[in-house]
């Protein structure tokens, strides 16, 4: 029973992350399930990519969670210009030391806003993917670790094409979830629209969690039971992936691992210290949609993204439940 999650430390959890949601409402209006969502990201120790129109509150959301969690927050401006060292960092020749000293770029932040990713060029997407993977850059044969906890949010637009270049499938499947934000409801925006408009680096909130509290909840995720019955349930629905005719290749195994891991981090933030089906229900979307593509292709990328959608509720209402 020892590596179960002890109650005391799965109820302390609840609290901070009780804490963590109330700040965060603070700035974002009446997305409660997006902000429960992100949250459960970060603890599962994922990467967050965030695909919606512009103006939704995305930039907010990222820079809201860094700073209830007292976390070093930067932001990325992906174009087309933009290098692999802008965003990993380089080695400078020094003259005081004469030697080359490595420069560390804006990924070195324990919440790192990738905004418009999709408008960097393939090879300076590229260069995040050791560091999504590894947490660490490695620059002349020299490996940096960035810190911990790490998170990368990315953000890009799904019906802008012109000047950007579409993620490939082994960068989509570094993000352990993707979420769109949506249109606030006619009362929280309105509220907003009361509000007095300021940049998002202006928004001034107070910690309420150490990256301590955060690194410690992350553990604690990894020990959250999973019924064998749940794990079969899993399994199943991931194999049904493989072999529905919508889809031109199914989850991998990543994928799985990856759905498992979001539903111990949801049964977390729920305040449970064991994984129910409705956690697996609940993640399927978020966790598989992304990893998955149509087999027959299609220009309009949100009739793409419901079609996967709606294929996959499909999956998960007719895999069994267990009991």
């Amino acid at each position: 029973m020892s590596d179960f999650a002890p109650a005391a430390e799965v109820a302390s959890a609840r609290d901070a992350i009780d804490r963590l949601k109330a700040n965060m409402r603070l700035t974002i209006k009446g997305k409660d399930d997006v902000i429960e969502q992100t949250l459960v990201c970060l603890l599962a120790g994922g990467h967050l990519l965030l695909e919606d129109l512009p103006g939704v509150g995305k930039t907010t959301l990222a820079y809201s969670l860094a700073r209830s969690m007292d976390c070093a927050f930067s932001r990325v401006q992906f174009t087309s210009d933009l290098l692999p060292t802008d965003v990993t960092g380089v080695s400078i020749y020094d003259e005081t030391v004469k030697e080359f000293v490595f420069k560390p770029g804006p990924v070195f932040a324990n919440i790192v806003l990738a905004d418009e990713i999709n408008r960097a060029t393939p090879k300076t997407q590229s260069a995040l993917l050791e560091v999504m993977d590894r947490a660490k850059v490695t620059v002349d044969g020299a490996a940096h670790p960035v810190g911990a906890p790490f998170m990368v949010v990315a953000t890009q637009n799904p019906v802008d094409y012109e000047g950007t270049f579409p993620l490939p499938e082994s960068q989509m499947d570094r993000f352990l979830m993707r979420l769109q934000m949506g249109y606030p409801q006619p009362g929280d925006e309105l509220d907003i629209l009361k509000s007095p408009r300021i940049g998002y680096d202006a928004i001034t909130l107070n910690a309420v969690v150490t990256r301590a509290d955060v690194l410690k909840m992350q553990t604690l995720v990894g020990r959250v039971f999973v019924e064998d019955s749940v794990l079969d349930y899993i399994l199943k629905i991931v194999t049904a992936t493989r072999t529905e005719a919508d889809f031109k290749a199914g989850v991998s195994v990543r994928g799985g691992l990856a759905l498992r891991t979001g539903a111990q981090a949801r049964a977390l933030v729920r305040g449970r210290d064991f994984v129910v089906p409705e956690d697996v229900q609940a993640m399927a979307g978020p966790v598989l949609a992304h990893r998955l593509t149509l087999a027959r292709q299609t220009s309009d990328a949100l009739e793409e993204r419901r079609t996967v959608l709606a294929a996959l509720r499909r999956i998960v209402a007719a895999v069994p439940v267990p009991e």
